[in-house]
C-alpha cells in the first residue's frame, strides 16, 4: 500500500455558526506543502471565516484542524504565527499613529527582529528583492490603501512561514503589481511554502493556483483544477447558471458640467504626502470619466479635496457651478457630493455601528432628519431597501457593520450613496473585495446612475473596471493629470505610459483639451 502524501493542513468538518446564520457547515479542505489552494465563492459564502479559524482569530463550534498531519487547537494567532501560519487579512490591521516599521514590530517576536535598525533594514530588503518598497519610517495613516496593503504583504514575508494566508491580496494593486506578486507566491511555494489563496479575480486564479475549493453557503460545493477550467466556469460554480455579466455598456451623454476643477494645487501636509500640481477636470452629467493610476500617486488627496477633507492652496473647485473649494464636507453633500471611499471599513464605515446608524451617517443629509430630530423608522426602512435592493447578505438593519463581510459592506456603501441620488459621485475602487456577480450589479447601478444624469468619477487601479465604466479616461501620477479622452482612443499601452508619468515632461496645461466619446459601446478590455 502507497503511504498517502503528506498536508500541510487538513481540515475535517469545520462548523461556525452566528445567530441566524451558519457560516461554515462541516468543511474539509486538504492543502498539500508548496501547493497554492484557492479558496473562492461570493460574498458572505463563508470563506474569511474559515481563513479566521484556521489562523486562530475564531474558534469552530465543531471539527479539527490537522498541521503538518498532527491535530491543533489553535488559540490565536501567535499560536498560529508560533507553527509557521502568515495571514493578509482583507481589512487591515496596521495602527495608523504608527510607523511601518513600528507596526511590524509588534507582529513579531524580538528575537525575530533583534533591533529596530535591523528590521528596518530588513523591511527595506524585502520589499526591494519583492518589488514592495516602503518607506520603513513612514506614518502608516499617510500611506494610501495600495501601500497599506504592501506592509500587510511585507509582514508576512519577513516570517520564516510554511503556510501564508491571503485574503483578496490584490485588490488595491495594478496589474504589474499583480503579475510581481503572483512570482512572488511561485517562488514560495516552489520553497514549499503552501499558500491559501482567496481573490474574486478569477483570473489571477487560473494563473496561480493549482487547486481550488468552491463554498456556496457555507458548504463546499465543488472544486476544479483552476488551470484547465475558464473564468466563466469558475464564476457560475460560485454563483449559479443562472450568472449573466455585462461585458459592455452604451455610452454615456454627457450634458451640463457638473463637477470643475480648475488649475488646482495642494501642497503637502506632511513628508509623504503627495503634492497635487495644477489639476484640471471636468465631470459632466450623464458622463463617467475613470482614472488609473498606481497606489500613492494622489488619488487618495484628489478624493479629500473634491469631499472637503482638503483645503486647495490655489485654483477653484465648483460644483453644480457653485464655488466649493472653500466650503465644508456637509455644504458639499447638500450641494448634491456622494463619495465612496477607499477605505469601506475606516472611512466608509464605524464598524461597531449598526447598518441603519451607518446609512446615517451620510445619508442624514438628504434623508431622515428634520430640524434636528432624527426619524429611526425612516433611517431603517432606508437601510433595509439599501440591503435588499443591492443584495446585501446581511440579517437586518440591526447587523453592525464590521459582521459583514468585506464585499456585502461595499455593496451596502455604494447602495448608501447612490440612494441618495447624488448629481456628483466620486468612487474611490467601487468594486473592491466584490464577488463577480456583486461587481456586476454595482457596475450596473452606476451605470442606470450615469443615465439618470449623474456625473461620476471613478478612480480604480482595476483598468479592466476603468475600461468596462468609463466614458473618458486618464490617469495620475505624481499628482498630476494625465489628458482625459474618449475611452476607445486610450490604448492600454498609452494608459499604463500615462500612469508611469509619460505626460508630466510638457505637463497637464501643455496637453490636448478634455475630448468627450461619440460612439455607440465601451466594450470590456481584454
Amino acid at each position: 500500500m502507497s503511504k498517502r502524501n503528506p498536508n500541510r493542513l487538513e481540515l475535517i468538518g469545520i462548523t461556525k455558526a452566528y445567530p441566524g446564520c451558519v457560516a461554515n457547515d462541516a468543511i474539509n479542505l486538504r492543502v498539500s506543502p508548496g501547493e497554492i489552494h484557492a479558496l473562492l465563492g461570493e460574498n458572505g459564502a463563508g470563506k474569511s471565516t474559515l481563513m479566521k479559524i484556521i489562523y486562530g482569530v475564531v474558534k469552530p463550534d465543531a471539527g479539527q484542524v490537522l498541521w503538518n498531519d498532527k491535530e491543533v487547537s489553535i488559540e490565536g494567532p501567535a499560536q498560529a504565527r508560533a507553527l509557521g501560519m502568515g495571514m493578509v487579512f482583507q481589512h487591515f490591521s496596521l495602527f495608523e499613529t504608527l510607523t511601518v516599521t513600528e507596526n511590524i514590530a509588534l507582529y513579531l517576536s524580538p528575537s525575530e527582529y533583534g533591533s529596530m535598525n535591523n528590521l528596518r533594514a530588513r523591511i527595506q530588503s524585502v520589499g526591494d528583492e519583492y518589488g514592495l518598497a516602503i518607506h520603513p519610517d513612514r506614518m502608516v495613516h499617510t500611506l494610501s490603501v495600495g501601500e497599506q496593503q504592501r506592509v500587510e504583504i511585507i509582514r508576512c514575508l519577513l516570517q520564516d512561514i510554511q503556510l501564508l494566508i491571503l485574503d483578496e491580496p490584490t485588490a488595491v494593486l495594478t496589474p504589474p503589481e499583480v503579475e510581481q506578486l503572483i512570482g512572488v507566491l511561485k517562488q514560495l511555494a516552489r520553497k514549499g511554502c503552501s499558500i491559501l489563496f482567496i481573490s474574486h479575480k478569477l483570473h489571477e486564479v487560473n494563473a496561480l493556483c493549482d487547486q481550488a475549493t468552491i463554498l456556496r453557503g457555507g458548504k463546499v460545493t465543488g472544486s476544479c483544477i483552476p488551470s484547465e477550467t475558464s473564468a466563466s466556469d469558475m464564476a457560475r460554480l460560485m454563483l449559479g447558471d443562472d450568472l449573466e455579466m455585462e461585458s459592455n455598456f452604451s455610452a454615456g451623454s454627457p450634458a451640463e458640467t457638473r463637477l470643475s476643477l480648475s488649475g488646482i494645487g495642494v501642497k503637502p501636509a506632511s513628508p509623504f504626502a503627495i503634492h497635487l500640481h495644477n489639476i484640471n477636470l471636468t465631470v459632466q452629467a450623464g458622463e463617467i470619466v475613470g482614472l488609473a493610476g498606481v497606489a500613492g500617486n494622489g488619488q487618495d488627496e484628489l478624493v479629500d479635496l473634491i469631499s472637503g477633507e482638503l483645503s486647495a492652496d490655489e485654483g477653484e473647485l465648483l460644483l453644480d457651478g457653485a464655488a466649493m473649494a472653500n466650503t465644508s464636507i456637509v455644504r458639499r453633500r447638500q450641494r448634491g457630493l456622494g463619495v465612496v471611499p477607499a477605505d469601506r471599513m475606516g472611512r466608509g464605515s464605524v464598524g461597531a455601528m449598526s447598518l441603519t446608524e451607518n446609512q446615517l451617517l451620510t445619508g442624514y443629509v438628504t434623508h431622515g432628519v428634520n430640524r434636528g430630530l432624527v426619524s429611526w423608522k425612516a433611517v431603517r426602512e432606508r437601510a433595509g431597501r439599501i440591503i435588499q435592493r443591492y443584495g446585501v447578505k446581511a440579517g437586518g438593519p440591526d447587523d453592525s457593520a464590521r459582521s459583514l463581510s468585506g464585499g456585502n459592506l461595499q455593496k451596502f456603501i455604494i447602495g448608501r450613496e447612490i440612494e441618495q441620488a447624488p448629481r456628483v459621485l466620486v468612487c474611490f475602487h467601487p468594486t473592491w473585495g466584490v464577488d463577480v456577480g456583486a461587481a456586476n450589479k454595482i457596475h450596473q447601478a452606476l451605470i442606470a446612475l450615469r443615465d439618470n444624469g449623474t456625473a461620476i468619477l471613478v478612480i480604480s487601479e482595476d483598468l479592466d473596471e476603468l475600461y468596462l465604466l468609463s466614458d473618458r479616461l486618464g490617469a495620475i501620477c505624481a499628482g498630476r493629470l494625465s489628458p482625459l479622452n474618449a475611452r476607445d482612443a486610450v490604448p492600454l499601452e498609452q494608459l499604463g505610459e500615462w500612469m508611469a508619468g509619460s505626460f508630466i515632461d510638457t505637463g497637464p496645461e501643455d496637453t490636448a483639451p478634455e475630448a468627450h466619446p461619440n460612439r455607440a459601446e465601451v466594450h470590456h478590455a481584454s
